[in-house]
């Protein structure tokens, strides 16, 4: 109780050890390993989604690449893009804006979600470019293909209307995923099959997609992730898989207490 607090520098040090080192990936394996374990899991059917996360960075930061800024931080009536120019306080950020939200700088939190319980079984940080979302889906639905006990089994992947891409639909084809994403017929013609989109499966995938939502409300709530206060996308990415592995375990003994309820 009376040794002298530590200086920040030591927790800065901490952190680059913790990336160096993969461990906060290595306590969200061991958290999934518990659930699995617990049978939380069912390891073939899943949802994907993607939440914007706010970086620590000033709008009015986002400045030329080439340095030609007046400097004087009035940017009224000036056009800017990811094309032209980068915040100098964080140069992994982008602006980005989804729906009606303003264009801010972002970051993209993509997230695996297993339709059983409602639990994270993977998680990343992309930056925000309308891409990198659904190539990370790509490869955490490859990384579940690959981890499934049996190569034959069917796994499913529910998603938004903003996954349905005729590449994304046909590479998850191509992984013997089964595409149960929700279908786009806006003025366009959908790229899921309507064979799927009429299968009793596809019904269930809809509703259990609903659940990544809670993974997100909490991280941006508990978690404190709404806007992260740190830099880079290592440090953004180490951010959100660790509170992800934190509401794995809050879900997890919010299910041990309903199956104690119930028994």
């Amino acid at each position: 109780m009376d040794d002298a607090v530590w200086v920040p520098t030591v927790f800065t040090k901490n952190r680059e050890r913790l990336i160096e080192q993969d461990a906060v990936i290595e306590l969200f394996n061991l958290v999934l390993e518990q659930a699995e374990h617990k049978g939380l899991l069912s390891g073939e059917h899943f949802s994907v989604g993607g939440t914007l996360i706010q970086a620590w960075a000033s709008h009015k930061r986002f400045v030329r690449k080439d340095g030609s800024d007046s400097g004087n931080g009035n940017f009224k009536g000036e056009g800017r893009s990811n094309d032209t120019h980068e915040s100098s306080t964080d140069a992994d950020a982008r602006l980005y804006c989804k729906g009606n939200n303003a264009s801010r700088p972002r970051y993209m939190g993509p997230t695996l979600t297993g339709n059983r319980h409602g639990l994270i079984a993977n998680a990343m940080v992309t930056t925000a470019d309308g891409f990198a979302e659904r190539e990370a889906a790509k490869a955490m639905i490859n990384d579940a293909r690959q981890a499934a006990d049996n190569p034959q089994a069917e796994i499913t992947l529910g998603a938004d209307k903003g996954y349905d891409a005729k590449e994304f639909i046909d590479a998850l084809q191509e992984m013997n995923v089964i595409p149960h994403i929700a279908q786009n017929t806006s003025g366009r013609r959908s790229a899921v099959p309507d064979a799927i989109a009429a299968s009793a499966g596809y019904a269930i995938s809809v509703q259990k997609r609903k659940l990544i939502e809670h993974g997100f409300g909490w991280a941006k709530t508990v978690g404190r992730m709404r806007q992260v206060m740190v830099r880079g996308l290592k440090r953004v990415d180490q951010m959100f898989v660790l509170t992800m592995a934190a509401y794995n375990l809050t879900r997890m003994r919010t299910l041990g207490e309903i199956r104690l309820q119930a028994a």
